[in-house]
């Protein structure tokens, strides 16, 4: 495997030229603005497991990522990006549907199964003639989640156990050599094709790892360390990628399913609410052409399915909830698209709650009509509750909230289970 240091220079080259486009897709451009390749490109999206904003980019102290941080400095950087919740099995499915996932047929497990009434990107790219391929090191992926569904290629590193309370696997180094076999196949890369990977290592269990700088024995110092291990392995796999044919004609995008806590509110770990040390992740975006800057205008990742589809010239279905974030990549003024939705829909572990950013305030709804509000710009780290003393403030944004999913189809969890809150999961596999 190469160990040479990734440089990350964005390439100028235009894609090859295809004269062919798949039923339903968008033809490619004729014209990029500042200097951006023509679409369509191919997508390669890195998702890394508890991944916390507090990165080097975006001003934590310590080097926990040197080649991201590397990559950042020539890529587009959002600063103020959201997961749609605080748990992988939601939060990834709003990835792979461009739909939050109280909108989607799913079971009420915490390890959610989500129904083939769905459709999920996979299935969108399939149709379309894109070739999708994923890779992953949990087993909740092989367990038919039903985040698979179109996938032409859905792969786990060989050698990992499923244990409901964490994850004692060391993968990152495999999860490369996975990446590197895939991506090596010209059947998973001579044409449009979308790559995803989802890196494991920095969710708990903390490891120790000889070849990352050690930061301290505190959980918070073994977390950074998992950080750095994870980056190391990405860092091999970009270098490798940097040198393939497709990669002058390949958008990178970064991010996280969610945040990770160290005692913030009383909590450890993940899921279970919607602070914003769980909810606000890093997103970085690197392709062809791509300026680098960075946007402080609030983002969802409920954005990035719409995203991935126009990059590689396939129309978005209308009833996604998110929008393409590729004019602002390649230029635009990015507008606001607030308010930004946060929510966690209940499950056997999960309680519901729903939240919500609009300007300077975070209203966080914990069910049973228990609200309260968040001044953002005073007060980040969430520590007081400003309900009474801004009773306009709280009914806008209970409003907006209400608004929101008056809007939005949702449905109630199937499969029977007993809920976190008392109820049944008596909802619709599909459609009625």
């Amino acid at each position: 495997m190469a160990s040479a240091t990734p440089t990350f220079a964005p390439s100028t080259a235009p894609p090859a030229s295809s004269n062919a486009t798949s039923p339903g897709a968008a033809p490619p451009s004729s014209a990029a603005p500042n200097g951006a390749a023509p679409l369509p490109l191919n997508v390669l999206l890195i998702t890394v497991d508890s991944l916390r904003a507090d990165v080097p980019w975006l001003g934590y102290a310590r080097p926990i990522a040197p080649n991201l941080t590397r990559l950042a400095d020539s890529s587009v950087v959002y600063t103020r990006a959201y997961s749609a919740s605080s748990y992988t099995a939601k939060s990834l499915a709003a990835v792979l549907s461009g739909r939050f996932a109280s909108t989607l047929y799913r079971d009420g497990r915490f390890f959610a199964r989500y129904a083939p009434s769905n459709l999920f990107l996979g299935e969108i790219l399939h149709a379309n003639g894109v070739r999708s391929v994923a890779w992953h090191s949990h087993l909740y992926f092989g367990r038919e989640s039903g985040l698979e569904q179109g996938f032409d290629v859905w792969r786990l590193v060989p050698g990992i156990h499923f244990d409901p309370e964490t994850d004692n696997d060391v993968t990152s180094d495999k999860m490369t050599a996975l990446g590197i076999e895939l991506l090596s196949d010209p059947k998973n890369t001579d044409g449009r094709f979308v790559a995803w990977a989802h890196y494991m290592d920095p969710h708990d269990q903390y490891h120790a790892h000889p070849e990352a700088p050690e930061f301290g024995k505190h959980a918070r110092d073994r977390y950074d360390q998992e950080i750095w291990f994870t980056d190391f392995w990405i860092g091999k796999l970009l270098a490798w990628a940097e040198q393939q044919a497709w990669w002058k004609n390949t958008v990178l995008v970064v991010t996280a399913d969610h945040g990770e806590a160290f005692g913030e509110h009383g909590m450890y770990k993940h899921a279970f609410e919607l602070w914003d040390v769980l909810t606000h992740v890093p997103l970085l975006v690197h392709g062809p052409g791509l300026a680098a800057r960075r946007i402080d205008a609030r983002r969802s990742a409920i954005d990035l399915a719409p995203t991935i589809l126009e990059l590689v010239g396939v129309e978005p279905p209308a009833d996604f909830e998110g929008k393409s974030l590729v004019a602002e990549l390649r230029g635009a003024e990015p507008s606001s698209r607030e308010p930004i939705l946060l929510e966690l829909s209940e499950d056997t572990h999960n309680p519901p709650r729903r939240a919500l950013i609009q300007g300077n305030y975070k209203l966080i709804d914990f069910g049973h009509d228990h609200f309260e509000l968040f001044d953002l710009a005073g007060d980040p780290s969430e520590s007081t509750d400003v309900a009474a003393k801004h009773p306009a403030e709280l009914a806008a944004l209970k409003q907006a909230l209400a608004a929101k999913y008056s809007a939005m189809p949702t449905v109630a969890p199937f499969g029977g289970q007993k809920l976190h809150d008392g109820g049944r999961a008596n909802g619709p596999r599909g459609p009625r």
